[in-house]
């Protein structure tokens, strides 16, 4: 097989992958409830945390959510609803550590 054709499906394999990594993660994560959540919102505690899909994201040493705030987004809360107005993708949370699942 050719090597191009070998990288295609390389890469198929590791995009099909990505979609599937949050839920997989979400079923051997910590589980924390909405208002453990909302603690870590970068006043209460100083963890920043953010959910999206179910799973918790630490954005603590992320300079755009200094003091949990990223433009009129608030840490501390689940941003699955919120993200759709964003100029950004989901893909922005494989940049952050999950640490936990939400419980809802």
């Amino acid at each position: 097989m050719p090597e191009n054709e070998l990288l295609l499906i390389f890469i198929v394999c590791i995009h099909n992958s990505l979609r599937t990594l949050p839920k997989i993660m979400s079923s051997i994560l910590k589980e924390f409830t909405r208002n453990q959540l909302a603690l870590r919102n970068g006043q209460d505690k100083e963890e920043i945390w953010v959910a999206y899909e179910g799973v918790i994201y630490d954005v603590t040493e992320s300079r755009l959510w200094r003091k949990g705030k990223h433009y009129e987004h608030w840490a501390g809360q689940d941003l699955t609803e919120e993200l759709k107005d964003a100029p950004h993708t989901a893909r922005v949370f494989q940049k952050f550590k999950a640490v936990g699942k939400l419980i809802v």
